[in-house]
């Protein structure tokens, strides 16, 4: 029987370009239960979404012109979690599995290199895993409502496209942006992530949030600015300093309505320039937000997924060896793909589910790896009450997460910190 296969979407092209040895993009997301995962009923589970999840059953392969994504023969095998988040995914591990699923005590983990899908994607997968084994061990049944599927359906054409060659402007907008400050230190020995959690009530997040007129997400991103740029005005004096921006996905989804299960997602990067002067926390709360609101279009962003669209539809790349298109993609990402922004934000928000399985869910959370060429990230989740913040680093220092946690119970926020490192 031959084999489907799978182009990457547009936004996934760049990964395995730009993989190395000690780096590859992914990210988690993960789910603790109120009682211990079964690990066979997992499994169970885990084989009973790929008829309706095909794209995330693949591995990784060098065509003579691209990279692709074919089915996978074996199956994707439930894993004890032993170590730290977001180990490295080699080239090996790729062509055999680009999705892990992990299980620790009470807890469900799903890793997924970035050319599969985003952070909506993934989360839509585990809640649907989560769904499957909760019908397997309790012998309940789960309304198919919100993000939850029929698994009897077959997957429709419009989760599996690329539609980010259904929005693309006519004209592309530019790619240029000025450096951003980078946070530096001293890499970890073994390639180890250091994950700093701030647990927050949800409500006194959006609380403080709305005193200020801004979203969670801007006024997050304000509160991680004024932390970032404190730290640049030790090191540098004014005149040698840099442009302070987070990084934040937006998820286009909702700007062209669309229901792809692949990646559909791009950034922003937004901030201020701490030449001009001093900010205070209300005012970088009002930039960031404003920013937000002003590029967040469906017209502003059809032209950056043009600018990511046309290249690719090039005669003279297109015939191109992969050699010589991972050298040119290369060469992009470095001196565009992660230059504009100092640390990513990416919040992920609103994932309804039947109430029935809110009852057997404790947490959820979601984990983004360090970029490529910066240290520090961060990613958020909300669920049952709480606010999930993950910081990730593979440096030694830890005066981010302390500044930026701290800043936030100076706020009246209280924050419980847990750690991965004693």
């Amino acid at each position: 029987m031959q084999k489907s296969w799978y182009r990457l979407d547009t936004a996934a092209l760049i990964f395995p370009a730009v993989r190395r040895r000690d780096w590859s993009n992914a990210f988690r997301v993960s789910a603790s239960m109120k009682d211990d995962v079964d690990p066979d009923i997992l499994q169970r589970a885990v084989n009973a979404l790929r008829p309706r999840f095909p794209s995330y059953y693949v591995t990784l392969h060098k065509g003579a012109f691209w990279y692709y994504l074919e089915e996978n023969e074996q199956q994707v095998s439930v894993q004890n979690d032993y170590a730290y988040p977001l180990t490295f995914m080699s080239g090996r591990e790729l062509r055999h599995n680009c999705l892990r699923v992990l299980v620790y005590k009470n807890r469900i983990a799903a890793e997924f290199f970035h050319s599969l899908t985003d952070g909506r994607g993934g989360s839509i997968y585990l809640c649907n895993l989560i769904a499957c084994y909760l019908e397997m061990k309790e012998g309940i049944s789960i309304p198919r409502e919100g993000v939850i599927r029929d698994l009897s359906e077959s997957p429709p054409p419009e989760e599996l496209e690329d539609s980010f060659l259904k929005n693309a402007a006519e004209v592309a907008a530019g790619r240029k942006e000025e450096r951003s400050y980078r946070l530096h230190g001293d890499r970890d020995e073994h390639g180890f992530k250091t994950l700093t959690t701030g647990i927050i009530e949800t409500k006194s997040l959006l609380d403080a949030a709305h005193n200020y007129g801004v979203t969670v997400t801007a006024f997050l991103a304000a509160v991680m600015a004024e932390s970032i740029i404190a730290m640049q005005n030790e090191e540098l004096p004014r005149k040698r300093q840099h442009p302070v921006k987070i990084t934040i996905p937006v998820d286009l989804r909702r700007l062209y309505g669309s229901k792809t299960l692949r990646n559909f997602s791009l950034v922003l990067n937004l901030g201020v320039d701490p030449r001009f002067g001093d900010y205070t926390l209300e005012e970088l709360c009002k930039n960031i937000y404003h920013q937000i609101c002003a590029n967040a279009t469906p017209q502003n962003m059809a032209g950056m997924i043009a600018a990511n669209v046309q290249p690719q539809q090039m005669v003279l790349l297109r015939l191109a060896p992969l050699f010589i298109k991972n050298i040119v993609m290369d060469a992009v990402y470095r001196s565009s793909g992660e230059s504009g922004g100092s640390l990513n934000i990416s919040n992920i928000t609103n994932l309804p589910m039947p109430d029935i399985m809110m009852n057997y869910i404790d947490r959820m959370e979601f984990i983004i790896g360090p970029q490529r060429s910066y240290p520090n990230n961060c990613s958020v989740m909300s669920f049952g009450g709480k606010t999930y913040i993950n910081m990730i680093r593979n440096i030694r220092q830890s005066e981010l997460e302390r500044r930026f946690f701290s800043r936030l119970v100076e706020l009246g926020i209280a924050v419980e910190i847990e750690s991965n490192r004693r």
